[in-house]
């Protein structure tokens, strides 16, 4: 297996890498191989090599939503390195590597709408559709057109239908085979000048209202979702919820933990956030257990004090 990565791969095979450089935690032990796969081709052939030989993998976008485990991963890292866009008049095609905020940017540069508000998005295209990522009222799904993604070394050309897209979830979430190349986007024409003040509202808003220099994996937890109308009269029982939720229909998981008190909680060198309790930051030398061990207390105290159960948005790898 490492002389058929070495031959494909010469330089950009990393063996017992740490994972640690390459998530946004900077947390993780080592990876028994890691690849950067610069081609669809490259792609195609390490989740062969991996499935041939019976290796774990793990295909990582911008390491921003992952949380590594402290003793490794004993398998195979890809790291989506394709990171080429095109913007022709109305319509983007972006690979999967590139980052959402540099696509915001761009596409805001264009003179096109739609997509200004991922300048808020730490990680990449293939992974904002993979998890329908979304922040300030936006989410993915309402730009992406189409998605190519691999399936058992075939690329399939997947609709917006076909991607089955809910809160924090598409169709590519529940099937481990499938695994986004590019996506095509639909915008609108735009004013730049407007569409460049709405982006530097949007980055003033994340400074003012998120934590700022410190090491963390964005949002942990999706926001909950209330299922019905008596679900909704027993969490106003517990909980005094705005107009703006009950509207929504849907619970910021950050303000259900400031009400549970745990905004500033630590274990370890890992804390949440003082700012947003929805984050969890390394203040320099946090474990994965560090972080594990807070996100279990969250969930655990907002289940006891509230009957909600959040569930997590950050992917794990290596647990």
């Amino acid at each position: 297996m490492e002389q058929e990565l070495l031959a494909i791969f010469g330089a950009r095979l990393k063996i017992m890498e740490p994972l640690s450089k390459h998530t946004n935690f900077r947390l993780g032990g080592p990876a028994k191989f890691l690849v950067e796969v610069k081609t669809q081709d490259e792609l195609i052939k390490a989740v062969s090599l991996a499935k041939e030989n019976r290796l774990p993998y793990f295909v990582m976008g911008g390491g921003s939503n992952v949380l590594a485990s402290d003793e490794g991963f004993e398998g195979l890292v890809i790291k989506i390195a394709m990171r080429e866009f095109k913007i022709t008049g109305q319509t983007v095609t972006a690979d999967a590597g590139v980052m959402a905020a540099a696509l915001a940017r761009a596409t805001a540069e264009a003179g096109l709408q739609g997509f200004e508000w991922a300048i808020g998005l730490p990680g990449t295209i293939g992974g904002a559709v993979r998890g329908n990522a979304g922040c300030f009222g936006h989410e993915t799904k309402d730009a992406v057109k189409s998605v190519k993604a691999l399936k058992n070394g075939e690329v399939l050309e997947m609709s917006n239908a076909d991607l089955k897209f809910g809160y924090r979830d598409s169709a590519i979430k529940w099937d481990e085979d499938l695994v986004v190349l590019s996506a095509t986007l639909e915008l609108q024409p735009g004013d730049v000048a407007e569409l460049k003040e709405k982006i530097r509202e949007i980055l003033a808003k994340r400074q003012t209202s998120q934590p700022q220099g410190a090491s963390s994996a964005g949002c942990i937890f999706k926001n909950y979702e209330i299922v019905d109308d008596a679900d909704l009269q027993r969490i106003k029982e517990k909980l005094d919820i705005t107009p703006e939720m009950v509207q929504a229909r849907r619970v910021p998981a950050g303000w259900v933990i400031d009400q549970a008190g745990l905004k500033g909680k630590q274990i370890g060198a890992a804390q949440i956030s003082s700012e947003h309790g929805n984050f969890i930051v390394n203040l320099g030398n946090a474990t994965a257990s560090d972080v594990m061990q807070l996100i279990s207390l969250a969930k655990m105290t907002v289940r006891d004090s509230f009957g909600i159960q959040l569930m997590e948005e950050v992917q794990y790898l290596g647990f």
